[in-house]
């Protein structure tokens, strides 16, 4: 009834507040609808749905700037700025993408999607403005799950240095992609729990506005006294030492309240903290119960809240990896886990279970988790960190400085490397590889099934440095005959050249062995498990790898054999949102390798 005749944020303010309700559970029954079927953010946006109908009454996007720090809670705003018709396209090639992407809208004013970063962006550009003489408001909304990150605070303590206007929306869910961790979540409970204070404060607002000649002169004089009573009740001076002006907590799914604390916000021309407690998952049973399992999804059923069969062979690259551990664990107390705030996505959760004092989830603080390890290990631990390819670069300094030149035995389990489909740009794991090759002292293992993936992780505890094990999303159970850990392997046999691959791109080369042989050309496959140089035997006449042409092993190979073909990303970043797409956009799939290669052979 109301969400079709949302085109921009203006018709939502005009809407009043009863209808602004009812615009609410429209969203979440199409947020529920769409991503039933597409897949994406769902718990996280379910959450936000009111603070985010609240954001665009307080303020004029897109002349006033608002940055969605990860992203994965911005669905309404699509929704609310002229992308509701394309909505059905959600993560689909060509459609709606499912974090911000300043390609896309000129609401989405800068494209997110790894946590902690708004607040730096967000003052860059209040800075920028004051600097023009422009005048608009900018506003970061950030998870309490993004203050686990230390690039948060470096922005708060840099943006509290000089009143430069800013509004830091808190939404406050208790939990980032799991339930948070840290001194801080214990600090943010304190405040959720001053809800007391606003309603102190109301009631004796109300009470003194009803006395009639002293009432108003009263409640002004008390303000002398406010801050102190505040201060006693709500232990905000986290945010006041900062430099932050704090306002809340507020009821984030109580659209006029958070409207009207934003307003205030915004007037106050300078830099202000507006804590929203909201509930991850709101309006969706499943999600609320178990909101992690919903934070992002493969297309379900609605009403039993279960996964639509897969369309991905294989298993899970981070529970073969998280169960061996666990395995290796029982046997060694030496053994440890390290999660930066994803102790399921990463394969962890066993490991947790069984071993919680072994087990460390730090939040979304890669650097500081790279650290630990390095700190554990110097104490005689054998450390493993559990970390996502595009993550792990945040910490490349730390893997450097901390780990390699002092050669200690850390091991980082590194998942979703190569191409991963869903989620676009940033969540690519293409770049690592490049940036580790280069390093001193790091074995580099990357794996092609699961069973050379547990080999690997049992393996590594022999090593007498760091190690870095490379695995996709998913992978097959097996592929060919086991191989010695530390070699490459021969997957297929053939006599006129090899095709190399590691990790998901072994099963695209034997995709293109099984074309080639429809011509009458027999190559072998090659698994680039270990190390740089190949066996002997092995003459490559193409790779193909899931990640940047500079920096990578095919590059590496060109030297040694002239005229080999390299498959690998280059140009502009891999943003499709499927596999398939990944593979084309790079030039990878099976159709183009097989061309390629056939004239090349002629």
């Amino acid at each position: 009834m109301y969400l079709e005749k949302i085109h921009d944020p203006s018709d939502v303010r005009a809407l009043s507040n009863s209808e602004c309700r009812a615009l609410a559970q429209e969203i979440r029954q199409r947020l529920i609808d769409v991503v039933s079927q597409r897949g994406g953010h769902l718990a996280s946006n379910l959450g936000a749905v009111e603070l985010t109908i609240a954001l665009h009454r307080a303020f004029s996007a897109p002349k006033d700037k608002i940055i969605f720090d990860v992203g994965h809670q911005s669905y309404t705003h699509k929704l609310l700025t002229g992308r509701g018709a394309a909505f059905e396209t959600l993560r689909a090639e060509g459609g709606v993408s499912g974090f911000p992407k300043r390609e896309e809208s000129e609401y989405d004013c800068f494209g997110t999607g790894h946590a902690s970063t708004a607040i730096s962006a967000a003052l860059g550009m209040a800075r920028a403005r004051d600097i023009a003489g422009e005048d608009y408001s900018v506003v970061a909304v950030v998870g309490d799950g993004a203050l686990t990150g230390g690039m948060c605070y470096e922005a708060l303590n840099d943006a509290g240095s000089r009143p430069t206007p800013l509004v830091v929306l808190l939404n406050d869910n208790e939990m980032s992609i799991a339930r948070n961790v840290g001194a801080l979540e214990k600090y943010l409970t304190r405040l959720r729990g001053s809800r007391e204070w606003n309603r102190t404060k109301k009631t004796v607002k109300g009470a003194l506005a009803r006395v009639p000649l002293i009432g108003a002169p009263l409640a002004r004089g008390l303000d002398a006294i406010k801050r102190t009573l505040k201060l006693m009740l709500v232990p905000c001076d986290f945010f006041e030492a900062l430099g932050f002006a704090y306002l809340g907590p507020v009821d984030g799914h109580d659209i006029k309240e958070l409207t009207r604390a934003l307003r205030d916000a915004k007037a106050m021309k300078k830099p202000v903290v507006v804590h929203a407690v909201t509930q991850k998952g709101r309006g969706y049973a499943h999600a609320e119960r178990k909101p992690e399992e919903f934070h992002g999804v493969a297309p379900f059923f609605t009403e039993s809240g279960k996964a639509r069969k897969s369309a991905h062979a294989g298993v899970s690259g981070g529970e073969t990896a998280g169960l061996a551990l666990t395995a290796l664990a029982r046997g060694d107390g030496r053994v440890a886990a390290i999660t930066a705030a994803m102790p399921t996505g990463t394969g962890l959760a066993a490991f947790a279970a069984a071993f919680p004092e072994r087990f460390f989830d730090v939040g979304i603080a890669e650097e500081h988790a790279a650290g630990l390890a390095a700190g554990l290990a110097a104490g005689g631990m054998r450390p493993f960190f559990a970390v996502y390819a595009s993550f792990l670069t945040r910490a490349v300094d730390q893997v450097m400085h901390d780990i390699c030149l002092q050669n200690l035995p850390v091991t980082l389990l590194v998942d979703h490397a190569g191409f991963v489909p869903g989620d676009g740009a940033t969540h690519q794991g293409v770049y690592d590889l490049a940036a580790l090759r280069a390093l001193p002292n790091l074995t580099i293992w990357q794996p092609c099934d699961a069973q050379e993936l547990r080999a690997m992780v049992r393996k590594s505890m022999e090593l007498a440095g760091p190690c870095v094990i490379r695995y996709p999303k998913r992978l097959p159970e097996r592929i060919g005959e086991p191989g010695e850990i530390g070699a490459w392997r021969r997957i297929a046999e053939g006599e006129e050249g090899a095709i190399i691959g590691y990790g998901a791109s072994v099963e695209t080369a034997l995709e293109v062995r099984a074309r080639l042989e429809k011509h009458g050309v027999r190559c072998a496959v090659w698994s680039a498990s270990c190390g740089d140089a190949p066996p002997d035997g092995c003459r490559p006449v193409a790779v193909i790898e899931e990640a940047r042409e500079h920096g990578g092993l095919g590059e590496a190979l060109r030297a040694e054999y002239p005229g080999l073909l390299v498959f690998a990303a280059q140009g502009a970043a891999p943003s499709a949102h499927s596999l398939e797409g990944l593979r084309r956009q790079c030039g990878q799939d099976a159709e183009t390798v097989t061309r390629r290669i056939l004239e090349a052979l002629q």
